[in-house]
């Protein structure tokens, strides 16, 4: 099986990187990629792990981009991890993140949530700030039941915690992860609010900058979603990508190893790498 869209402690998720390749490794996962936000710490740890177990571990990164004010989520396959251009434009997006995350932990002070900041740092464990470290702080003081309801309650627009930031640009985004080798995905796209003209101009965006590939099947998307994606991966010539992307338990849309394949009519991602063999 193959997972290619998955979390750890260097970014958002619960597990190490090699608790996250262990528990890969128990769901059957033969080829896996960590794609940390915006961060390649995790991969050498993971790599060691991935060699011990059988495992065939792909280097990747998930970048947040900002495009008509709106995030969307660009993973890369494949990358070099100690290439100049992606660790650099990568270092970038983590100055700015812990800026908002001080923006976030005065904005949740005003409506009587005092520490957060410190809280959520308790949960980060490396330069890596994110809302899911807040969403865990308030769980563990008693804001909220869980995780999704925080994000629900608190860190969503309009919420009181959300704050406005603007990410790299697509552009960017792409030449990093071009010039480290890998190849652009497009992130679960059935989880940006779009609509129909906007989700269009973006998707001729993305692959005039050289963007290749689109997850179709996400932890995230229903069947519906996936055969929708899986029309336009036709329809654009991309290639399709498959990932859970898990963070972890009790917090994951999916878990690993329980994703449906492709539909038949995609030409999967992997395709384009010789080292991975899975016929």
């Amino acid at each position: 099986m193959i997972d290619l869209h998955s979390h750890s402690t260097i970014s958002d998720g619960l597990l190490s990187p090699t608790a996250l390749v262990r528990h890969a490794h128990t769901k059957g996962i033969k080829v896996l990629s960590l794609t940390d936000h915006d961060d390649v710490e995790g991969l050498k740890e993971a790599t060691s792990e991935a060699k011990l177990l059988g495992i065939h571990l792909i280097h990747g990164v998930e970048i947040s981009v900002t495009w008509k004010r709106g995030t969307i989520h660009i993973v890369g396959l494949n990358v070099d991890s100690e290439n100049k251009t992606l660790l650099q434009g990568l270092s970038s997006i983590r100055e700015g993140r812990f800026e908002r995350a001080k923006q976030m932990a005065h904005a949740l002070d005003k409506v009587g949530i005092k520490g957060s900041l410190e809280g959520a740092l308790k949960y980060a464990k490396s330069g890596i700030l994110g809302r899911t470290h807040f969403a865990r702080f308030l769980v563990e003081t008693g804001y909220a039941k869980d995780v999704r309801t925080v994000f629900k309650n608190y860190l969503v627009k309009g919420k009181p915690g959300f704050i406005e930031h603007t990410w790299t640009t697509l552009e960017n985004a792409l030449t990093w992860i071009h010039e480290s080798g890998g190849i652009a995905a497009i992130a679960h796209p059935a989880r940006y609010d779009l609509g129909k003209n906007n989700l269009l101009a973006f998707l001729n965006e993305f692959k005039a900058l050289g963007g290749q590939g689109i997850e179709v099947i996400s932890g995230s998307h229903t069947t519906e979603d996936s055969l929708k994606f899986a029309r336009i991966a036709d329809e654009f010539e991309f290639l399709a990508s498959i990932g859970s992307d898990y963070h972890g338990p009790g917090i994951s849309y999916k878990e690993m190893g329980s994703l449906p394949k492709l539909p038949k009519t995609c030409v999967p991602i992997w395709k384009t790498w010789n080292e991975v063999n899975l016929n």
